[in-house]
C-alpha cells in the first residue's frame, strides 16, 4: 500500500479537509436515506404476514426487527465490514479486489463479488420505486381524494431525482443532509409520543422475544423474516458508499442519529398497535397527529427521494470500480466535485435505473406488491459478503480458522435465513432483481472474456522491442521530428501500434515513448509508485503506468512526470496514437469464445467511450490507428 495517500490529489478530501459532524451531516443525505426510510413500509408488511397483531406478535416482531438492525448493520457491517476497506473504498468489489483476487485465480470467488455487485443493481431499480411509493401512499390516509394521482405522481418524482443526478452527490449531500436530519428527529418524536403512552413494549429490547417468536411461530415465524430483513435493505449500500465519505463520519452519523431514530420510530409502531390501533392502512402514519399528517408526507416522500440517492450513489461508485478492473465496458464518468474522487456520475447507468426504476413502479402499482420484489437482492448480496469476509478476516487479519469461522458463521446463519425466507418471495416478483443481476453478471463475464481474448490475440502477434528496434535501424527508418506516444496493451514486447505504424507509414518519430496504463487490484496508487521509465533504445522509451480502481488515467499529466524522470524527452511537440481494435469473427473454429459471446462484445465494444476520453487525452493531439481483431 502506498504511504502518501493524503498526498496524493486523486484521493477523496473529506476526511482531511472538513469536519467529522459536516461529513456526517453530508452522509445522512446520501448513505442512511434506504435504511432511514425502512419503518414507511417494514412494520406493516411484517404483520401481513404474521395475520394477526396479537401482544406475542407484536413483542416478537419488535424484537427481531431491533435485533436484526443489531446484528446485520451495526455489528456486521458498521463494526467489522467497514474496517475491512480498500485505500478508503468499500463495498462488494472494493472488497474482492482487496483479496488480491487475480484474473485467472480462484473463480468460484471472482464469481461470488461479481454476482454480488450485480445484485445490487437490480435492488436499485427497485428502491427508489418502493420508497416514492410507499411515501405518497400516505395521501390515501390524508386525502383520499388523490389516491388516483399517487402513481402518476410517484413518475414524475422519480424522472426529478434521476434528472437531478448530473449535479453530484456532493451538492445533493448538502441539501439533503438537513433534510434528512430534520425526518430522523421527527420519526424519533412521533416514536417517543407514542412510547409515553405504551411503553410496555421497551420489554422487546430483550433478545428473548425474538427467539421465542421463531421457536415457537412455526412456519409463519421463517416467513416473517423476509419482511423483518427489509428494515436492513440499505446497509449495503451503506458499505458500498463508504468511499464517498469515509467510515468516521458514517459511524457517527449511524450510532448519534439513525440507530437511535430507527429504534424508538419501531417501538413506537409497535406500542400504538399493542394499544389496539388498527393495522390496516399505513400504520407510520397513524402515529402522525392529524393536523401535522399532510407536512409530514411531504417530508417523508422528501426522505424516500433520499433514500434512492444512497442506491444511486453506490451504483455509480460500483461501475468505475468494475470498469476500471475490466469487468464492464468504458462508460462516460464525469467528475462532480473537487471534495471527493468518489462523488461521481454515470449518465449510462443513471438512465437504464431510471427506465428501470419507473418500470416497476407501472407494473406493480403499489409498495405492497414491490415489498415481494424486493430483499432477494440484497439478502444474496449479504451472503457474498459474508463469504468475502470470512476469506478476509483470516488473510488480511490474520485470525484463525476457528476464530474467523465462530464470527462468519454467525453472520452467515442469519444472512442464509433471511436469503431462504426471501425466496419464497420468488414467484410473487423476486425473480425480477435477480434477472436484472443475471443480465448485469452477463454482461460482465462477456466483457471480461472479450478482452481477454483481445490481449492474448495481441499478445501473439508481437516481437521483442530490442530486435525491433535494431531492425528501425537497419533498415533506414526515417525519423521525422517531434515526439510520438503510443497507448499500448504489450508491457515488455513491440507495441503492435508501433509496429503497423512504422510498416505503414515507413517512418516514425525522433522520440518514441510507449505507455502501458495497468489498474491495479488496490484502491489508489501513489505518486512515488505511480510509473517507471526505461530507454530501450537512443530516444526509444517505455513507460509503464500503475493506477488505482478508483482512479481516473491522465496521460498528459503522466507525460509531464516522464519528462520530470528524464528531462531529455521533448514535450513540445506532442501526438498521441491509439489503436481503436475492430473485433471480427475468427476464421479459426477453435475461437477464443463462442459466436453469440463474441457478437455481444463486439456490440459492447462498439459502444464503449471513447478511449481518448478515458484517458484524458487533447483531442487535438490524438491519432486514432483502426485495427481488426479476429477472436
Amino acid at each position: 500500500m502506498p504511504q502518501d495517500k493524503s498526498a496524493d490529489p486523486n484521493r477523496p478530501a473529506s476526511q482531511t479537509s472538513r469536519s467529522l459532524a459536516g461529513i456526517g451531516l453530508a452522509a445522512l443525505g446520501v448513505v442512511f436515506g434506504d435504511i432511514g426510510t425502512s419503518p414507511l413500509y417494514t412494520l406493516k408488511t411484517v404483520l401481513d404476514v404474521t395475520g394477526g397483531a396479537s401482544q406475542q406478535h407484536v413483542l416478537g416482531v419488535l424484537s427481531l426487527l431491533i435485533w436484526t438492525l443489531i446484528i446485520v448493520t451495526s455489528i456486521k457491517y458498521v463494526s467489522f465490514a467497514m474496517r475491512v476497506d480498500n485505500d478508503g473504498e468499500g463495498g462488494i468489489l472494493a472488497l474482492m479486489s482487496l483479496l488480491g483476487i487475480k484474473r485467472r485465480q480462484r473463480p468460484l470467488i471472482v464469481a461470488v463479488g461479481l454476482f454480488g455487485a450485480a445484485l445490487i443493481y437490480g435492488d436499485g431499480a427497485i428502491t427508489p420505486a418502493i420508497s416514492v411509493l410507499s411515501a405518497l401512499e400516505g395521501l390515501q390516509i390524508a386525502a383520499p381524494q388523490l389516491h388516483n394521482f399517487i402513481l402518476p405522481l410517484t413518475v414524475v418524482i422519480l424522472i426529478g431525482l434521476f434528472a437531478a443526478q448530473p449535479l453530484g452527490t456532493a451538492k445533493i449531500g448538502r441539501a439533503f443532509g438537513p433534510v434528512m436530519l430534520l425526518w430522523f428527529v421527527a420519526i424519533a418524536v412521533l416514536g417517543l409520543m407514542s412510547l409515553a403512552r405504551h411503553p410496555a413494549v421497551l420489554v422487546a429490547l430483550s433478545p428473548t422475544y425474538a427467539a421465542s417468536f421463531l421457536i415457537h411461530g412455526g412456519w409463519v415465524s421463517f416467513l416473517v423474516l423476509g419482511a423483518v430483513f427489509l428494515c436492513v435493505t440499505g446497509a449495503e449500500a451503506l458499505y458500498a458508499d463508504m468511499g464517498h465519505f469515509g467510515a468516521g463520519p458514517i459511524r457517527l452519523a449511524w450510532y448519534v442519529v439513525v440507530f437511535p431514530s430507527l429504534i424508538l420510530n419501531y417501538a413506537g409502531q409497535a406500542a400504538l398497535v399493542a394499544a389496539g390501533g388498527a393495522t390496516e392502512g399505513n400504520i407510520f402514519y397513524q402515529l402522525c397527529p392529524h393536523p401535522l399528517l399532510m407536512p409530514f408526507i411531504v417530508l417523508a416522500t422528501a426522505a424516500t427521494i433520499i433514500a434512492s440517492q444512497s442506491i444511486i450513489s453506490g451504483a455509480f461508485s460500483m461501475t468505475r470500480q468494475a470498469i476500471n478492473l475490466g469487468w464492464l465496458p468504458r462508460l462516460k464518468i464525469t467528475q462532480t466535485s473537487k471534495e471527493g474522487f468518489g462523488q461521481i456520475y454515470v449518465g449510462a447507468v443513471n438512465w437504464i435505473l431510471m427506465v428501470a426504476t419507473i418500470g416497476l413502479a407501472l407494473a406493480f402499482r403499489k409498495s405492497d406488491n414491490l415489498a415481494s420484489a424486493y430483499g432477494i437482492a440484497v439478502s444474496a448480496t449479504m451472503l457474498m459478503t459474508t463469504v468475502l469476509l470470512f476469506i478476509a478476516m483470516r488473510e488480511i487479519w490474520g485470525w484463525s480458522l476457528a476464530a474467523a469461522g465462530a464470527v462468519a458463521g454467525c453472520f452467515f446463519i442469519v444472512d442464509l435465513s433471511f436469503f431462504l425466507a426471501n425466496m419464497t418471495k420468488l414467484a410473487e416478483g423476486g425473480y425480477v432483481p435477480l434477472a436484472l443481476a443475471a443480465l448485469v453478471y452477463g454482461v460482465m463475464y462477456i466483457w471480461h472474456r472479450g478482452i481477454q481474448a483481445v490481449g492474448w490475440k495481441i499478445a501473439a502477434i508481437t516481437t521483442p522491442l530490442k530486435d525491433f528496434c535494431a531492425n528501425l535501424q537497419s533498415r533506414n527508418i526515417v525519423r521525422v521530428p517531434g515526439t510520438a506516444v503510443f497507448l499500448t496493451r504489450a508491457q515488455s514486447a513491440t507495441p503492435p501500434i508501433v509496429a503497423w505504424y512504422v510498416r505503414t507509414c515507413r517512418s516514425l518519430h525522433r522520440q518514441v515513448i510507449a505507455v502501458s496504463v495497468v489498474m491495479e487490484q488496490r484502491a489508489y496508487v501513489g505518486k512515488a509508485e505511480r510509473v517507471t521509465l526505461e530507454e530501450v533504445w537512443p530516444g526509444f522509451w517505455r513507460a509503464v503506468a500503475h493506477y488505482g480502481f478508483m482512479q481516473r488515467p491522465n496521460v498528459p499529466a503522466l507525460a509531464l512526470a516522464l519528462h520530470a524522470k528524464d528531462p531529455r524527452i521533448d514535450l513540445s511537440d506532442v501526438v498521441y496514437f491509439i489503436g481503436t481494435e475492430t473485433v471480427v469473427p475468427s476464421k479459426n473454429r477453435k475461437s477464443a469464445m463462442p459466436r453469440w459471446q463474441e457478437a455481444i462484445f463486439a456490440a459492447l465494444d462498439r459502444n464503449a467511450a471513447h478511449l481518448s476520453d478515458f484517458l484524458q487525452l487533447p483531442p487535438e493531439q490524438v491519432v486514432e490507428i483502426g485495427r481488426q481483431i479476429p477472436i
